[in-house]
């Protein structure tokens, strides 16, 4: 490798360090609140959407586990 090859190397190794910094920074103080709001929101209703199975399940065992009145 040249000299002019090394020192190369040897200035984009620390400005792609720069770079990523000053990337995660911009992420952490201008779009990071906007994803954990949509993933909470996501979340909740995902949670509603258990609880609409479980109430379902619920109905189910409780018509199962009464006795149906035979028809004449």
């Amino acid at each position: 490798m040249s000299n002019a090859f090394t020192a190369l190397i040897w200035w984009l190794i620390p400005l792609a360090g720069l770079l990523g910094a000053l990337g995660y920074v911009l992420w952490v103080s201008k779009f990071q609140g906007k994803f954990e709001q949509e993933t909470t929101r996501s979340v909740s209703s995902f949670q509603k959407f258990q609880e609409s199975f479980r109430q379902q399940q619920a109905r189910d065992l409780e018509t199962k586990e009464t006795p149906e009145e035979p028809t004449a």
